[in-house]
């Protein structure tokens, strides 16, 4: 099917596809047991550990980014103030995911052997990775030969922040995994898939902007970049248990993210007349609770039902 075609679908379809899509992996993943057996896991040799970890963080990391960048077509032919709204709900989620790995710092480092070490590199790693990206894209900027700012460039750093937090999520996967515990495995792995959808068109909105759609590979790489790390971090988690590191991870994300928020504010000044309209504050705040919903509440609500006896 090629692009144009895609674009003639009914604008419904093109709303609803991606939720169609999520609905019959999700199904899959809740009614079968594709993680196997983990009681033998003690007996599992490295390799064989890798792969299943690599697997499992393609279930939860790649494809549900992959089915919520699908609302691309839909996004793209939005009037240019709906579009801005799209893209302060992507803030909005970026703003949540931020608090939400806060708490993970100081949780992780509350659990470490050495806490004041801990604080001191999670700390470090929000400031440093800032710094790191606000210099580089300050450096781009005045580099670029370009007249507008490139809502690609944006999304790629969308994507990196993203995939910075997805490691974090692939560290409890990779604990999970090497416990053996395949009921919090699954899971982990269903909030994950309801968490990381959201991460699809949080990368794409930047790019709706342009005038020219950039090529499918630009897509494959974000993908892969924003939901491929569940995978480093699930190998992570399995080999090198350390709430250190965690922190560590976790602070790195979150600096990534708060460079990653003011260049999406700069992207909707870019061709509006302010950041902060009631559309957009609207949409931000339907973002993070959506976020909300999905990471605490529901999750919540799955634990109870999978792990509590009928």
């Amino acid at each position: 099917m090629s692009d144009r075609s895609i674009y003639d679908l009914p604008r419904w379809v093109l709303a609803i596809g991606p939720v169609v899509i999520l609905g019959v992996v999700f199904g899959l993943l809740y009614f079968t047991s594709p993680f196997g057996d983990l009681s033998t896991v003690d007996e599992a040799s490295t390799l064989e550990i890798i792969w299943m970890l690599a697997v499992i963080g393609s279930i939860a990391g790649i494809i549900p980014v992959a089915i919520g960048m699908l609302w691309f077509p839909f996004i793209r032919d939005l009037d240019t103030r709906y579009l801005h709204a799209f893209m302060a709900l992507a803030a909005g989620v970026l703003a949540f995911i931020a608090v939400e790995m806060t708490e993970d710092v100081f949780e992780h480092a509350g659990d470490a052997e050495q806490t004041t070490l801990a604080l001191g590199l999670g700390a470090a790693g929000v400031a440093g990775t800032f710094a790191v990206m606000y210099l580089a894209s300050q450096w781009r900027q005045r580099t670029m030969a370009a007249t507008e700012k490139s809502g690609l460039e944006i999304a790629y750093l969308v994507a990196l922040a993203l995939g910075l937090h997805s490691i974090g999520e692939g560290l409890g996967i990779g604990v999970a995994y090497v416990q053996g515990d395949a009921s919090l495995l699954m899971l982990l792995v269903l909030a994950f898939v309801m968490h990381n959808v959201m991460e699809g068109p949080t990368v794409v909105a930047a790019v709706a902007r342009d005038r020219e759609t950039p090529p499918l590979r630009h897509f494959a790489a974000m993908g892969v970049i924003a939901g491929g790390p569940v995978i480093l971090g699930g190998w992570i988690g399995s080999f090198a248990q350390s709430d250190v590191l965690a922190a560590l991870f976790f602070g790195i994300a979150i600096g990534a993210i708060l460079q990653v928020l003011i260049e999406v504010a700069d992207l909707i000044r870019f061709d509006a007349e302010a950041v902060l309209t009631r559309t957009n504050a609207a949409t931000f705040s339907f973002g993070f609770v959506l976020m909300f919903f999905l990471e605490d509440v529901l999750t919540e609500i799955l634990l109870e039902g999978w792990l509590v006896p009928a």
